[in-house]
């Protein structure tokens, strides 16, 4: 490592909680790291822009601001009798900086289009394991707590639960950037309610009302802002337009693109594949390969390339319908045939520009991990149980909705 830089305890200003610090020299070399810069280049919220015009923040925006509530936690736990060590808050903080370090551009339409094999999880701990390596095993301590084989538990579900640093920050960042007010939770109180009982996450009976309107606020957040019908129809589009390409790249055609972007095209990537060499090419693709290819593509000979491209470039988006009940495969036909007619499609092109599908919202998945409410007589109990807002339980169980997607006259 370059010792170029002595100062290395900066303060940076974040529009949401205001000055940053970054509290040691490692966590200062992992930021400055070519891996975590290349997140400066990965939007946060892939193509919702085309429905919340401010919604241009990255997602190194994001991990800093995991990074912030991460440290705020471990001084509440602190004062709480929790101990502790100075490794174990360095190795929380380098694991909640880089828990998002795998994420490619446009990250969901990536991994259902190109990248098919490996998701952004599995990227993140290669990409720990590589900088472990270069650290000099400076990173072993956090990615035993990323992967959950760190003997104390509530570590890793500081990192990865229902009641993570994660979700604490993007969906108050999210709401943020995207003004839409129902996601902006107090995310400063229910840190403050956090403890530890018998090595598990807790909240403090006082903080039962700020994680009602957490689980609240997650479920608009998604049916307004993660799942709203523009941003599904423009991803959809984009995981069509990225499949074509990568069918073209396959039978020999080469497209215009960037070195990066043209390895993942020309290539069937998957798990057993994603060596050390993908690693450092996976490293060097952000937004602007996709956005800049995908210009270029407009006046591409393939009229289904060229068609997506410019649709979504200039905005002129697929229609789609959403409803309670799926669309019956008759009535899909019926609408195939008559969109065939109408525009004059191929049988080929169809599937890129005629398609249905499912969205799922589930706000709070008991299953997986609970927000267990701590009482004052030592009793734990599932929030679920412990709240007296009865909606609360219809919001453990997913909800399913339809979409059809066809081109506007």
């Amino acid at each position: 490592m370059s010792a170029k830089k002595t100062n290395k305890l900066k303060i940076l200003n974040d529009p949401i909680y205001g000055f940053i610090t970054i509290p040691n020299a490692l966590i200062f070399d992992l930021i400055e790291h070519r891996y975590f810069q290349r997140l400066r280049r990965i939007s946060q919220m892939g193509l919702s822009y085309l429905v919340y015009p401010g919604v241009h923040h990255t997602r190194f925006h994001h991990a800093i601001g995991c990074m912030h509530l991460m440290q705020s936690a471990i001084r509440t736990l602190r004062v709480k009798g929790v101990e502790i060590s100075l490794a174990e808050e360095t190795a929380l903080n380098c694991a909640i900086l880089l828990h998002d370090i795998g994420h490619g551009p446009f990250s969901h339409a990536l991994e259902h289009s190109i990248v098919t094999g490996v998701n952004h999880e599995e990227i993140s701990l290669l990409y720990m394991q590589a900088l472990n390596e270069e650290f000099e095993g400076q990173l072993s301590m956090a990615i035993a707590i990323f992967e959950g084989n760190y003997p104390r538990k509530f570590m890793h579900q500081l990192i990865s639960s229902q009641l993570d640093m994660d979700r604490l920050d993007y969906l108050k960042r999210d709401s943020f950037y995207s003004g839409v007010s129902e996601g902006n939770i107090n995310s400063e109180r229910l840190i403050a309610m956090l403890n530890v009982v018998h090595d598990e996450l807790v909240l403090e009976e006082k903080g039962i009302y700020s994680a009602e309107k957490f689980i609240v606020g997650r479920r608009l957040m998604y049916w307004q802002v993660y799942l709203h019908k523009t941003g599904v129809v423009a991803e959809r589009m984009l995981v069509n337009l990225l499949r074509r390409a990568n069918e073209l790249s396959l039978k020999g055609l080469v497209l215009p693109g960037s070195k990066a972007f043209q390895f993942f095209l020309t290539n069937q990537i998957s798990d057993a594949n994603f060596d050390s060499e993908t690693l450092k090419t996976f490293a060097k693709l952000d937004d602007y390969d996709i956005l800049s290819a995908i210009k270029d593509w407009i006046s591409h000979e393939d009229e289904i390339l060229s068609s997506l491209s410019k649709m979504l470039i200039n905005r002129e988006l697929l229609k789609i319908e959403i409803s309670q009940t799926p669309m019956s495969d008759k009535e899909f036909e019926q609408l195939k045939v008559s969109k065939q007619k109408e525009l004059g499609l191929s049988s080929e092109a169809m599937s890129y520009f005629v398609f249905k599908d499912s969205i799922q919202n589930q706000a709070y998945d008991s299953s997986k991990s609970k927000i267990n409410i701590y009482f004052k007589n030592g009793d734990i109990a599932d929030i679920t149980e412990a709240s007296d807002q009865l909606n609360l339980q219809a919001l453990t169980k997913p909800v399913v909705k339809y979409f059809v997607c066809y081109p506007k006259k």
